[in-house]
């Protein structure tokens, strides 16, 4: 009892000096999905590298990125990854949110069964068929603007349904009732250990597209000490993914109750890009194809949508603790090119 009135009287202390909301906002929600592709969260949480930085991080599972992202836009969740499609579909409608980071590039896959694999080899090849999707999914946005390249109309020349998850589109692969599916990894990994086939690598249709990228509202960007923390801690996880792969693969499969063979396969495959650059430049490519592609109407101002500011001090705050590392050296190069 005594304790509790100890407690009571120290948030009573922090309420009065005005410490309390500042205490409370280094908790953070995070928002991710259960793929290879968000093991940086999952190596950040499990290796304490949140709580190196005063972060009291909560991980949240999402099935999709369009429900992940509604959850951040009505304020359910502080942060989360949910790909390069959804975030700017919403911004073209208006969204107040921002972009500040990334978490995974490329990753999506086209697959099929053999007998249909053995007649698709391109693009072309799908006018007239059916095809599975996942809901705002990146590599649905970067499919529809290689169709419209071809001459193909989404709209009227394919089907395209749109599933809730990767392991639903395998299921209507098999099944036949489509005749592909779009997926990302390791699902893709997981269809060819069923048996299916990878026609298509979306790297091989947009090469280097971003995927996931790192969102917050408008209003929690005032916050900056918390994303500085939070953006310095994907930093070091990614240092830490590339530097000791055991212990990642480790970390990630308390997330993905899937077998470590096949994590290690998809964390560390080619397709996957582990950067956590904002990649400014490939946000506003990937956009124009989305114009292009008919998937929105109008471009938005992603300028005004994208601070990398964040990620560049958080940089090069680690770049200086850490003067002879040349990990960090070869970030702040990357960061010139994709974002100056």
């Amino acid at each position: 009892m005594q304790q509790k009135y100890s407690i009571k009287a120290l948030v009573a202390a922090l309420a009065l000096a005005g410490g309390l909301s500042s205490a409370l906002a280094d908790t953070l929600k995070v928002g991710y999905l259960p793929v290879t592709g968000h093991g940086k969260f999952f190596v950040a949480k499990e290796q304490g590298l949140f709580a190196k930085e005063g972060l009291d991080v909560e991980l949240i599972e999402f099935q999709n990125s369009a429900d992940g992202l509604n959850a951040i836009i009505a304020g359910k969740l502080d942060v989360g990854a949910f790909g390069t499609t959804a975030p700017v579909a919403h911004l073209s409608k208006g969204a107040k949110i921002k972009i500040i980071g990334g978490i995974m590039g490329g990753d999506a896959a086209l697959i099929a069964t053999p007998a249909n694999a053995g007649k698709i080899a391109g693009i072309a090849d799908l006018k007239g068929k059916k095809i599975a999707t996942v809901r705002m999914a990146s590599g649905d946005a970067v499919l529809r603007g290689a169709l419209k390249d071809k001459g193909i109309n989404w709209k009227t020349d394919v089907q395209i349904f749109e599933l809730k998850n990767p392991p639903a589109v395998i299921e209507a692969v098999k099944s036949g009732q489509v005749d592909a599916g779009l997926v990302w990894g390791p699902h893709d990994l997981r269809a060819e250990d069923q048996g299916l086939k990878i026609v298509i690598h979306s790297t091989d249709l947009q090469p280097a597209h971003p995927c996931c990228r790192l969102v917050v509202t408008e209003a929690s960007l005032k916050n900056e000490a918390t994303w500085e923390k939070f953006v310095r801690a994907i930093l070091k996880a990614e240092k830490f993914a590339a530097e000791n792969k055991k212990e990642t693969i480790e970390s990630i499969a308390k997330y993905i109750k899937l077998d470590q063979q096949l994590l290690w396969r998809g964390y560390y495959s080619q397709y996957l890009d582990q950067s956590s650059d904002p990649n400014v430049k490939g946000v506003k490519r990937f956009a124009d194809v989305m114009v292009n592609s008919e998937f929105i109407t109008s471009k938005p101002d992603l300028n005004a949508a994208i601070d990398a500011r964040i990620y560049e001090k958080a940089l090069n705050q680690l770049a200086r603790e850490n003067p002879a590392d040349p990990f960090w050296k070869k970030l702040q190069k990357e960061f010139k090119q994709k974002d100056a």
